[in-house]
């Protein structure tokens, strides 16, 4: 045989994703190295030739030749009267040049070889992929659900690499089946026992940063920058932007006409309420524009703590925490400061400070009626027992022992 053709030896390889030919000739000539090594001692006098067109490899050995009875090792020397054999005009002192043909190794040292390749194959492929998705975490992409689980979605990509979309990461209303396109972030990449573990995202604020881009023509461009995005994934979501064109409406564009752009983003986030709001460097506006759609009455700063004392009217209150407590948390997370809300009462409404039921509620179930900004008897009293559950951390049973005791003062 005077060559051997690897494409069809190996016939296998050429389903292998994310590799090169070139790359896969450079394993090859490893492998068949490895195998010379093991028979000859050294492959320091082998040429390896690989064809990096059609596959095709031919081993070379080049020995000296030494008159009969003087060589002192067989792997690098030969004798004269061996080498005569071949060709009788050689002369001592030449170089006996000779193919090494795959069958030369026998059976057993081919199945080894083949068995070292692939496994080498396979390492490369895998940490190519590792390569590759570690250069795009942060991108969006779209796969195919091939596989749902309790705790976790396997994904494929348009090559057949495996992503893995956790529970956690997951929109609460996600319902995916087998065969379903689902769109996501690149969120983490690790080598977890020599594999890839890729993990996508669609709860991670990125993902909703690169819907905008590509639905916004003007962030993508750069004309509009994304200042920062929280979110309670599947709820409610914050961003900031900001133009740097003053032509431009950054809010404005963001939302489209008839809210057009914005539309498509809330589908796929399945129906997450997106607020988007001017950036800008004044604290007190920006509180104000975080808290919509409540109306602030006034705000109190401590820029050494970052608090921010907020006050409105009773009917804006609720408007301001929002359902669960969504609204004034992504405020806190936006900008930066932990908001405390204060209803102000009307001068001629008879209510009294939460406070004053020190001596009958406990001081830390006053502050976490407090912490969501209810701060008198009648703001809690204008809840529901299920309302104030769900808000607080408080027991249902505890709820409605504090509503006994308010409702009391007014009775």
């Amino acid at each position: 045989m005077s060559s051997i053709n690897l494409i069809e030896s190996f016939q296998e390889f050429k389903d292998f994703k994310n590799i090169d030919r070139p790359t896969m000739m450079s394993v090859l000539e490893d492998v068949f190295r490895s195998m010379i090594r093991k028979k000859y001692g050294t492959d320091e006098n082998c040429d390896v030739i690989v064809n990096t067109d059609n596959g095709d490899l031919e081993i070379w050995r080049t020995r000296t030749i030494m008159e009969d009875g003087f060589s002192e090792d067989d792997d690098l020397e030969i004798e004269l009267a061996e080498a005569h054999l071949v060709d009788p005009d050689l002369e001592v002192g030449d170089e006996f040049v000779e193919q090494i043909t795959l069958e030369s190794f026998g059976r057993r040292a081919i199945l080894a070889a083949r068995q070292t390749l692939v496994s080498k194959i396979l390492e490369l492929e895998k940490d190519e992929i590792f390569k590759k998705y570690k250069d795009r975490v942060g991108e969006i992409i779209t796969g195919e659900v091939y596989q749902v689980w309790k705790k976790e979605t396997l994904v494929l990509d348009d090559e057949g690499n495996e992503l893995l979309l956790p529970k956690s990461e997951q929109i609460p209303a996600d319902y995916f089946k087998k065969g379903d396109n689902v769109k996501a972030v690149v969120h983490k990449v690790d080598m977890m026992n020599s594999n890839p573990k890729i993990i996508i995202s669609r709860t991670a604020p990125e993902f909703l940063q690169r819907l905008f881009e590509l639905e916004v023509p003007e962030i993508f461009d750069g004309l509009i920058t994304i200042k920062k995005i929280v979110r309670e994934p599947g709820e409610r979501a914050k961003v900031a932007v900001e133009s740097y064109d003053d032509r431009i409406d950054p809010v404005g564009a963001c939302v489209g006409m008839k809210g057009s752009r914005i539309h498509g983003i809330v589908r796929e986030l399945k129906n997450e309420n997106i607020d988007v709001i001017n950036y800008t460097n004044n604290i007190q506006l920006y509180i104000q524009r975080a808290l919509s759609p409540a109306k602030i009455t006034s705000i109190k700063l401590d820029d050494e703590k970052k608090t921010a004392a907020v006050y409105l009217k009773p009917d804006q209150v609720s408007l301001a925490i929002g359902r669960g407590g969504h609204n004034i948390k992504l405020a806190g997370k936006l900008t930066g400061y932990e908001i405390d809300v204060y209803r102000e009462a009307d001068e001629a409404e008879e209510d009294v400070d939460i406070e004053e039921f020190s001596d009958e509620i406990e001081s830390w179930i006053i502050d976490e009626f407090k912490r969501i900004g209810l701060d008198t008897a009648k703001s809690v009293l204008a809840l529901s027992v299920g309302e104030l559950v769900k808000r607080t951390d408080l027991e249902e049973e505890t709820v409605r022992e504090v509503l006994s005791v308010l409702q009391a003062e007014f009775e």
